[in-house]
């Protein structure tokens, strides 16, 4: 796959050199992207190849700085600033240093991300057929090394959480005992030598996968656990260095150099004014103003739950294509791929949020699709099905990562580069979005909508709570359970999420704020000129971007206007 040409060649071929250099460090987000001749790829996660990364990342930020500003058209000069921006966050990622004391079912460690994305490659061709089995045979080192980072964090007091490393084993455990198993995958459709692809992919399953992963297992129970941090001493700031790692990641995830001291109080604020809508819409819905009888009233009316895990999955379907129909009147720039919609599977629910988007791939083997969490369906509230659909497929992630994918006058590495803040905060502010284009079924839904919101809020007080202010993680359950009506199902599983993850739940509430600041003031700027269509255009018309460099683009237009 070759990309496109930006108006300077040599911006164009900056672009290309970054784009090759993420994607030979995450080849397996290659193929899910599309990039095919990385199929038979895993990456390299030893501390020598990490090094020689950083040198590499250096050395291209070093030739795109000396670059002049001046001489590059608007998005050239974009471009150049997100190629710096870009691996400056890379170093900040580097430096938090998570592999060496992350273990968690959550797919951001080398054994949960194989689970989850593995299964996801769709094989149309021999060639890729023959990579995956290289791909599969790749694991043993792969895991290998993955523990030998964790040893070496073990050595510098760099401790995993007992709680997500047990998680972590039981995800391996359920892999292992399913049958047939998630990593065999359909041979390409039409194929004379499918039968004997099948059977060689079964035998390196059972001959070098299975053992790899029982390896690793028994790894994380005999060595990683004993010494693992408990309940109480979750947070970042108990490992060594743990303030600065943490600082670094805030600025990665919200792209803004705000502290957690600040994002914690942005948090409780907010909280603060979501409580107050929310005693509005109870006193119009149940006839109650008190927040926590709002609360304990959609969490226990059993009318509330859904059935069947096949009713949650119908429900989905109808409210994105219902958004679908409605876009037309809010958007120009439609994107040409449809949403498809899937269950998470059985293997990684116990351990997943309750819904997640995945983007499409590029070669068009796997449309984008929205996985939605039917694990226990009946403990799982029905009333906030809409606003997650509306964040996660339509207006919001799908609407937002396929236009990007389809801008044909941008650089590939502009197309696939995900800035966390822009990414999420697109998906927040598309929730409230939706409530302007009339697309919730009912009041009770709004309340959805307000549940997603003080839910992302109070992710700014939970996250800077545990990893800078010390909470514990029952502290950080217990302000959830307080402060927002989200289910206790996935109240637990958020807070591990957090943990595992530390400084990506800022990002939410951030990138919201930060949008709809922009669009106030774009508003307030050009008044009865102002087009609602045309202003979704230009945030989503260049790609993710940092928060600062989003505001730049939106100034400039109202400037043009």
């Amino acid at each position: 796959m070759t990309t496109d040409q930006t108006s300077s060649p040599q911006v164009a071929d900056l672009a290309e050199r970054a784009l090759r250099q993420l994607l030979s460090a995450e080849p397996l987000e290659g193929t899910l992207l599309g990039f095919r001749e990385y199929d038979a790829l895993l990456a390299d996660i030893s501390v020598e190849a990490e090094q020689r990364m950083s040198a590499e990342r250096a050395a291209l930020r070093a030739e795109a700085e000396a670059i002049d500003p001046a001489t590059l058209t608007q998005q050239d000069a974009i471009t150049v600033s997100l190629i710096i921006t870009q691996s400056h966050y890379a170093d900040a990622a580097q430096a938090a240093g998570a592999i060496e004391y992350t273990a968690t079912a959550f797919p951001v460690t080398p054994a949960s991300s194989l689970l989850a994305f593995l299964r996801m490659i769709v094989l149309t061709n021999a060639e890729q057929a023959a990579a995956y089995l290289v791909r599969l045979r790749e694991i043993p080192r792969y895991l290998a090394q993955a523990e030998d980072r964790l040893t070496a964090g073990r050595t510098a007091g760099l401790l995993p959480v007992a709680h997500l490393v047990t998680m972590s084993i039981d995800q391996i455990d359920r892999f292992l005992a399913t049958e047939p198993c998630p990593l065999d995958l359909a041979a390409p459709a039409d194929w004379s030598a499918a039968t004997e692809w099948k059977a060689q992919c079964a035998a390196v399953i059972d001959d070098v996968v299975k053992p790899a992963f029982r390896r690793h297992r028994d790894v994380l129970e005999a060595d990683v656990l004993p010494t693992a941090r408990d309940r109480d001493e979750v947070g970042l700031l108990h490992l060594p260095g743990g303030l600065d790692r943490y600082a670094g990641l805030v600025r990665l995830h919200t792209t803004t150099d705000r502290t957690p001291e600040e994002l914690h109080q942005v948090g409780l604020d907010m909280v603060a004014l979501i409580h107050e809508e929310f005693s509005a819409l109870g006193a119009t819905l149940f006839g109650l103003t008190d927040v926590r009888a709002i609360f304990e009233h959609l969490n226990n009316d059993p009318a509330l739950r859904w059935s069947t895990s096949q009713e949650i999955l119908d429900a989905a379907e109808k409210t994105v294509r219902r958004a679908e129909a409605a876009s037309v009147d809010w958007f120009g720039r439609l994107p040409v791929a449809v949403c498809a919609l899937e269950a998470i599977p059985e293997l990684e629910a116990e351990g997943a949020p309750p819904a997640y988007y995945m983007q499409p791939a590029l070669d068009g083997s796997r449309p984008g699709t929205y996985y939605t969490n039917v694990n226990e369906p009946t403990e799982r509230t029905s009333f906030d099905l809409e606003s997650v659909a509306y964040h996660e497929a339509v207006p919001g992630h799908h609407f937002q990562i396929s236009v990007a994918l389809e801008l044909p006058d941008l650089p590939m590495f502009r197309r696939v580069s995900l800035f966390t803040a822009y990414v999420e905060g697109w998906g927040l502010y598309s929730e409230r979005l939706a409530d302007e284009m009339g697309l919730y079924s009912s009041q009770l839904q709004r309340m959805g909508m307000l549940s997603a919101d003080v839910w992302r809020a109070s992710r700014l007080v939970v996250d800077t709570g545990m990893h800078a202010f010390g909470w514990t993680r029952q502290q950080a359950v217990a302000y959830l359970l307080q402060n927002t009506p989200v289910a206790p199902i996935d109240v637990e599983a958020e807070i591990d999420r957090y943990i595992a993850y530390p400084g990506q739940a800022l990002s939410y509430m951030t990138g919201r704020l930060e949008i709809q600041l922009l669009r106030a003031r774009a508003e307030a700027a050009l008044g009865d000129a102002f087009d609602i269509k045309e202003f979704h255009d230009v945030v989503l018309g260049s790609g993710a971007l940092p928060l600062a460099v989003l505001g730049q683009v939106v100034d400039s237009w109202i400037q043009s206007r």
